[in-house]
């Protein structure tokens, strides 16, 4: 608004205030920013995209400005700030108002940050997992059993959900896979699965399309299944911070809203991944399989290699590429991905019961053989709305090995916030392919990565950073 608004003189409306903007009965928290000029009458306001969405307002609306009125939960949020656990009630009412748009976003990091500072305990997650569920709408499925599985993240390339919902659901089992998008990663497996077909699936669409092909790849945030955790990665993406507790509720919130009664979870260990050692992988698989139990949700961890990425593709459409060459049988397909999937895939084959303890793997790979998976993937795409191919980006360009050796380290988080600076997930084309793995002995002048980018200075910025960390591929002469 203007400074000189009379609103603002009105209600003592300063820079930065947090105000309630209402339209018809619903209102949203905002924060207030003023400007000088022309850019605004008077008597004019300029929103956001997401204030005007979330408003539902045309150009010339009459909506009501005023002071935000003092929210109950913020009191919980500082005595959390403050070192104090949150009881239930407590964390109800935050995500409450968090979902009913009553939280700017000073608010929602405030509430972030303060869970960073001091982790959740098993009670506390427990309790906001609860919560998240209960915030939105939770689906009931015919089957007895209904599988779903997760990663918990921290290694690019690790795109095996759309392999394993297809060997899933190719075997008969239930499987309504809902996903993110990328929160610290260049690519979630919404954004992948957006590069080769629709992914914003309403729940109608959803349950029609597992009704008839058994599974789904749906984005998360389009359907009203714990509605928060949306809300919350869109700051935790800004923030650039995952925390423990809030993966667990993430993760239990929406497969207990999809309808799940038994989850395999994927926990890659390494160095570089989010996941550091065996020992916290063991102290997150407790947690996890305690807040579980408490839903009654059947889960299995799956503790695996997370010293290097998974596929060779870093980047929602190279990803997207990299699962077509595994559901086809392409003779020039990632192992480490295939591999993974068929390990994962197995463990749910097993827990959904058609599979005997021991023969899950087995029949996992018969059925990416004998082609039934990559036929119930393209059913899965038509009944989303068809099947489409993933974009290609405009420019590429190789980094070379400087000297010959063999590759004895590749830092996750560095390769990732590459792909991330050459445009993924944003620009779907962008990204990288890694042309090494670990032990493989180059020669100088080998090209160890290349990257893609849809612009000059996306481009540019990558090629500062690689030339800045090249020893994120670490080479022993």
């Amino acid at each position: 608004m203007r400074t000189d608004s009379p609103v603002c003189h009105a209600e003592g409306l300063a820079a930065h205030t947090q105000v309630y903007i209402r339209n018809g009965s619903q209102p949203i928290a905002a924060t207030l920013y003023q400007v000088e000029g022309d850019f605004l009458a008077g008597d004019e306001i300029g929103l956001s995209e997401a204030a005007w969405v979330a408003l539902g307002v045309e150009e010339g609306t009459v909506v009501q400005v005023g002071h935000a009125p003092p929210l109950e939960s913020i009191a919980c949020v500082r005595q959390r700030i403050y070192g104090h656990r949150l009881n239930g009630a407590a964390l109800t009412s935050i995500v409450g108002d968090v979902v009913a748009g009553r939280y700017a976003d000073v608010h929602l990091a405030a509430f972030l940050t303060a869970t960073a500072t001091l982790p959740f305990d098993e009670d506390e997650t427990y309790h906001l997992t609860r919560a998240m569920v209960e915030a939105g709408d939770r689906l009931r499925w015919p089957s007895e059993i209904v599988v779903d599985k997760h990663c918990v993240g921290g290694l690019p390339g690790n795109r095996t959900s759309p392999i394993v919902v297809a060997i899933a659901a190719a075997c008969g089992l239930t499987m309504p896979k809902t996903s993110s998008r990328a929160i610290t990663s260049p690519a979630g497996t919404a954004d992948t699965m957006e590069t080769l077909t629709r992914v914003d699936l309403d729940l109608g669409a959803m349950q029609r399309v597992v009704a008839v092909e058994g599974g789904c790849l749906a984005w998360g945030g389009a359907v009203c299944l714990s509605p928060a955790d949306d809300i919350f990665i869109g700051v935790e993406r800004a923030l650039d911070i995952d925390t423990e507790g809030q993966l667990i509720a993430s993760v239990l919130s929406k497969k207990i809203a999809a309808g799940a009664t038994h989850v395999v979870l994927d926990i890659p260990i390494g160095p570089t991944a989010k996941v550091r050692s065996v020992a916290a992988a063991e102290r997150l698989e407790a947690t996890l399989g305690a807040v579980a139990a408490r839903f009654g949700l059947v889960i299995r961890c799956v503790q695996t290699d997370g010293t290097q990425p998974v596929g060779r593709a870093i980047g929602p459409a190279l990803e997207a590429r990299d699962v077509l060459a595994v559901l086809t049988g392409d003779a020039d397909a990632p192992p480490g991905l295939r591999d993974r999937a068929c390990t994962l895939a197995g463990v749910v084959l097993e827990l959904g019961k058609v599979a005997e303890e021991g023969q899950g793997r087995a029949r996992a790979e018969r059925t990416l053989a004998d082609g039934s998976a990559w036929d119930r993937f393209q059913r899965i795409c038509q009944a989303q709305g068809g099947m489409r191919t993933p974009p290609t980006a405009r420019l590429t360009h190789p980094i070379l090995a400087a000297h010959s050796g063999r590759v004895t380290h590749i830092d996750n988080r560095r390769i990732a916030r590459l792909a991330k600076l050459a445009g993924a997930p944003d620009s779907p084309a962008a990204g990288m392919l890694l042309h090494v793995r670990l032990g493989d002995d180059v020669i100088a002048g080998q090209p160890l990565l290349t990257l893609h980018a849809q612009s000059q200075g996306e481009m540019a910025y990558a090629l500062t950073y690689a030339a800045a960390n090249a020893d994120m591929l670490a080479i022993v002469p």
